[in-house]
């Protein structure tokens, strides 16, 4: 990391992870870069996400597991001083599809707990008719960053990971 002075610790870039709207996820495709925004979900030491069963980044995936994940937490523009306030988290680690069905009904769940709790009537419904068609993966974090810009009352740049 290139800017150290706003490096923060793991505990606040799995915060991050945790609270983001979605990732991106970057990976390499016939060998080119490609990325996809995803809805995701982070379980102990592992990030999920769903996907169909085949595409472009399936197949990426089978052909090579090293994922890097960009998570963005909050931001706010600071228009005065030409700048944003942000804060993000990278996860660097391998992506292996999940094929237990147990396991992939348990991380639906949390996924759909996460991003639709409102509708968790319909979730057993919604898991017979789509399990078969749905792919979920599982990353490890073997790397996990966090970086944030952010400034306290008096307008200084919080640095070192200073907390408010």
């Amino acid at each position: 990391m290139r800017r150290k002075d706003r490096e923060m610790p793991k505990e606040f870039a799995l915060q991050v992870v945790d609270k983001c709207q979605y990732a991106t996820l970057s990976m390499i495709s016939d060998g080119k870069p490609y990325c996809v925004p995803l809805s995701i979900v982070r379980i102990d030491d592992h990030v999920y996400f769903h996907s169909a069963m085949e595409g472009q980044k399936t197949n990426a995936l089978r052909q090579n597991p090293d994922v890097c994940l960009s998570c963005v937490g909050d931001t706010n523009l600071v228009p005065s001083e030409f700048t944003t306030e942000y804060e993000c988290a990278i996860v660097k680690g391998k992506a292996t599809e999940v094929v237990d069905d147990n396991e992939k009904i348990s991380v639906l769940r949390y996924i759909c707990e996460r991003y639709a709790l409102s509708n968790m009537a319909g979730f057993d419904n919604a898991i017979k008719m789509s399990l078969s068609r749905t792919a979920i993966w599982k990353i490890s974090m073997d790397q996990v960053t966090g970086k944030r810009k952010k400034y306290d009352k008096n307008g200084q740049e919080m640095k070192f990971g200073r907390m408010e």
